[in-house]
């Protein structure tokens, strides 16, 4: 059976692998990525960014604080997985693409929605300095995407996964009683 595949979600996937990547080298290269470090031109809007919310900014480099990188480093391996689903949809057609594809998206998901719930347990230690206007527009917004779109991913290919269950059980149900596929 071949592998289902959807445009939205393989665009996704490849279209959000540079942005997660440039987010990654940010937080890898602080504090050299940072407003005054030799490579912040790179990274000129997080100037912005390091100021709305403080995970990216100057007081969690200076506590030594991991959850920016550890994150990040996360980031890697769901972008990678993200491109190997890619790669074994479209290029191997292998039938368990979409397990794979499925598995990165709850790990963008998951990742994002504890992202989302560590700043309100704390009480908006790292965002809760904005003003309304601000944190929507450069918080809650973008990072709304991240949680939006992967749970789309995540139904859909969930869906086709269960999908293609159904099918291979039907089909095993019927070899098993001797009838012709």
């Amino acid at each position: 059976m071949p592998v289902k595949t959807h445009t939205w979600v393989t665009l996704w996937f490849l279209l959000t692998a540079p942005v997660i990547f440039w987010d990654v080298g940010y937080c890898f290269m602080r504090p050299r990525s940072m407003v005054g470090g030799d490579l912040h031109w790179i990274w000129k809007p997080y100037e912005i960014y390091q100021e709305v919310d403080f995970v990216y900014g100057v007081k969690a480099l200076e506590d030594n604080d991991g959850f920016t990188n550890a994150q990040s480093l996360l980031n890697v391996i769901e972008t990678l997985m993200n491109l190997s689903y890619v790669y074994l949809a479209h290029v191997s057609a292998w039938p368990a693409a979409p397990l794979v594809g499925f598995a990165a998206a709850t790990m963008t998901l998951s990742k994002t929605v504890l992202y989302w719930l560590q700043e309100y347990y704390c009480g908006g230690c790292a965002t809760g300095h904005n003003s309304f206007e601000d944190l929507l527009v450069y918080w809650i917004i973008p990072n709304g995407f991240w949680i939006i779109v992967p749970s789309a991913v995540v139904w859909q290919l969930g869906k086709d996964i269960v999908g293609a269950l159904t099918i291979a059980e039907r089909s095993s149900v019927k070899a098993a009683s001797g009838k012709s596929l």
